[in-house]
């Protein structure tokens, strides 16, 4: 890149008048010649001129690409390029400093479309995940609603569908009732315009182009009274702010509950509960069973407890401890001794010294189910519960979920797991 005197000016607005502008830019727009401005409003900035500057002024049309680029250059003087919000922020910023220097080039931003949309709806945004979609495809939108954030931010794309995309996407990953949907177009203009959308709706028909979508999460009273009998969605289930994934996705869950064969009466251990997504379903299946729920994470027995309400079900006991902890300092002979047992969120160690203490306790018909994510642990594992007198079987879970993107679908990939069962 070749290093010239001359400066390119790139401008942020906020609105389309003159007299918003600082008024040092509005005197570098008196003083500037060459002007380039995004089509979208071209004939509202050019305008300017007219009751502002005596100069008479050379507009350029942009449309952020090779033109723009190959017109900055052929400049000799000053030239003011227009943008809007922050230009470094998924803006044109990036491209500009790609194809000249740094000294060659200043910024002025001004507030960012997503600060004066939190600005509005007054909701705290520190924590916000911001993602784009313009002109990109949704990989980065499908990776953070996965994380589930209090709120997220998205800069859309009016020629890719992207509100049906964003739909979609949250239909998808049954997250259609985990956040509120808030269409925020034109910010800081005078169409400005903010409205929640309610997505089991068809979208608006009167939508600007100029909008930006902003998602905070649901504050509701979970009812049961709609839950299925079984494979209860996963967004039903309270867990870990900081790990929002850290629990048996359905898909998985589905097949543990099948393969514990539970039966209407009898004692069922969770270890590593985690939520209690696993031991909570079974409960609900079979409520006459005593659940035992055990998770050495703090603030695990409040999750476990606040999903107990959600489905209206009781586990008998809840232990805030390292199972290690239960097995060599308590009196395993006051437990009732479990008929089914889940030993998940464990290391190898672990799960061998449970299999060791339990498994000799249990009678013919109990079952053991373990779910694996490591394949080297799964040897082990399996001759542990065959010298127990456990018949075993081990099943891969693998599955896809189709996700929309603007050409159509594609098919992403859970993580696989192992499920290790023991009948003895």
């Amino acid at each position: 890149m070749t290093e010239k005197k001359r400066k390119i000016h790139v401008v942020g607005i906020n609105s389309y008048k003159f007299e918003d502008l600082p008024l040092k830019l509005q005197n570098l727009f008196i003083e500037t010649v060459s002007i380039a401005v995004p089509n979208s409003y071209f004939e509202k900035i050019k305008s300017w001129s007219q009751n502002n500057s005596e100069k008479k002024k050379s507009f350029f049309a942009s449309k952020s690409n090779n033109e723009l680029i190959n017109w900055l250059r052929n400049q000799k003087n000053e030239v003011i390029l227009i943008s809007r919000g922050d230009p470094l922020w998924f803006g044109i910023g990036r491209i500009l400093l790609e194809n000249f220097s740094k000294d060659e080039l200043s910024f002025y931003p001004s507030n960012t479309c997503i600060q004066l949309a939190f600005s509005k709806l007054k909701i705290p945004w520190q924590d916000t995940i911001n993602v784009s979609i313009h002109g990109r495809d949704s990989s980065k939108l499908v990776k953070a609603l996965k994380a589930r954030p209090s709120s997220l931010s998205i800069i859309t794309d009016s020629n890719n569908k992207s509100l049906d995309i964003i739909k979609e996407n949250l239909t998808e990953l049954n997250l259609i009732d985990f956040y509120e949907f808030w269409l925020c177009e034109e910010i800081g203009f005078d169409k400005e315009n903010i409205r929640k959308l309610n997505l089991k709706e068809s979208l608006p028909s009167d939508i600007s182009s100029l909008n930006i979508v902003v998602l905070t999460k649901t504050k509701k009273n979970y009812s049961n009274d709609n839950l299925p009998l079984f494979a209860i969605s996963d967004n039903i289930f309270k867990t870990f702010d900081d790990r929002p994934n850290l629990f048996t996705k359905r898909e998985v869950r589905v097949q543990i509950l099948a393969d514990l064969e539970l039966p209407k009466n009898g004692v069922i251990w969770d270890i590593g509960a985690g939520c209690g997504s696993i031991g909570l379903e079974a409960l609900k299946l079979r409520p006459d069973l005593d659940l035992f729920c055990f998770d050495k994470r703090i603030g695990s027995k409040s999750l476990i407890l606040e999903n107990s309400k959600r489905l209206s079900v009781k586990p008998k006991f809840i232990f805030e401890e390292d199972i290690n902890n239960t097995l060599n300092t308590r009196n395993l002979s006051s437990f009732e001794k479990p008929n089914r047992l889940i030993i998940g969120g464990c290391d190898k160690k672990t799960k061998l010294q449970i299999i060791k203490k339990l498994a000799t306790g249990m009678n013919i018909g109990d079952i053991i189910v373990i779910p694996i994510i490591d394949i080297q642990t799964i040897k082990e594992l399996k001759e542990e519960l065959e010298d127990k007198n456990f018949k075993t079987n081990l099943n891969l879970i693998q599955t896809y979920k189709s996700l929309s993107i603007a050409e159509g679908i594609r098919l992403e990939p859970n993580n696989p797991v192992f499920l290790l069962k023991g009948k003895k």
